[in-house]
């Protein structure tokens, strides 16, 4: 018996747009991850901010074994706000650049008692003028303190597989945004975010992508699956 040639092809599975692949990767992510919410334990809206900025360039785990302890000692933006910042650095220190992350996290709470009446901005241009707040941490309590999805959450997660599934070709996490926002509803927003998140740390991570196990490599363009099929 004579064989025809082998050959490999990649296993990607044309789908019309670019709207449509999101919109079919958003079914499947909620279908994975149909409990997935916010990692950050808080029990209020400045809560949520002060871990939301705890959490740059750290994990949501080791934030939440740092925040029971401020919190108790600072539960609201009053007692942050007139606390003494050597103390505030010395409960964050392990959450790294503790001395940068205590200072805006008292003059945001500073500015939120003097400027807002003590309560967190429901609107995205005031948060952004709190000190260490940009659209990150912004997206992140609109959504999860005040159901208000603002815009699309990009943290380091988000960019990469972003980027991996062929949905942006930007770097900055701005255009990223831009790019998702244009592609997903509204109400979905965070929803994407969130999910995307689960995935990046379970299956799609920075080295060494879980691609055979990744329900959504059929319709990624950079999933590594090569397939023998008979030419």
């Amino acid at each position: 018996m004579r064989f025809s040639k082998i050959t490999v092809v990649n296993n990607t599975r044309k789908i019309s747009s670019k709207k449509q692949r999101a919109l079919e990767i958003l079914i499947r992510l909620k279908r994975l991850y149909p409990d997935a919410t916010c990692s950050l334990n808080y029990s209020t809206p400045v809560q949520l901010l002060i871990a939301t900025i705890l959490s740059a360039q750290c994990t949501d785990e080791r934030v939440n074994m740092v925040t029971p302890a401020l919190f108790s000692r600072f539960p609201d933006a009053p007692s942050l706000a007139n606390a003494d910042v050597a103390e505030i650095e010395t409960l964050v220190r392990s959450t790294g650049f503790y001395r940068n992350k205590a200072k805006n996290i008292q003059a945001a709470c500073r500015m939120i008692v003097t400027d807002f009446g003590g309560e967190v901005p429901k609107q995205m241009e005031e948060l952004l003028k709190l000190p260490g707040v940009a659209r990150k941490t912004a997206n992140v309590v609109l959504a999860h303190a005040f159901g208000i999805n603002a815009g699309v959450t990009v943290d380091t997660h988000v960019k990469r597989l972003s980027q991996r599934l062929g949905l942006t070709k930007y770097a900055d996490p701005i255009h990223i945004e831009r790019d998702l926002m244009r592609l997903l509803p509204q109400p979905d927003w965070e929803n994407w975010s969130i999910r995307l998140i689960y995935h990046g740390r379970a299956i799609c991570k920075a080295r060494n992508p879980a691609c055979e196990a990744c329900e959504l490599a059929d319709i990624c363009p950079s999933a590594t699956l090569p397939q023998i099929v008979m030419s």
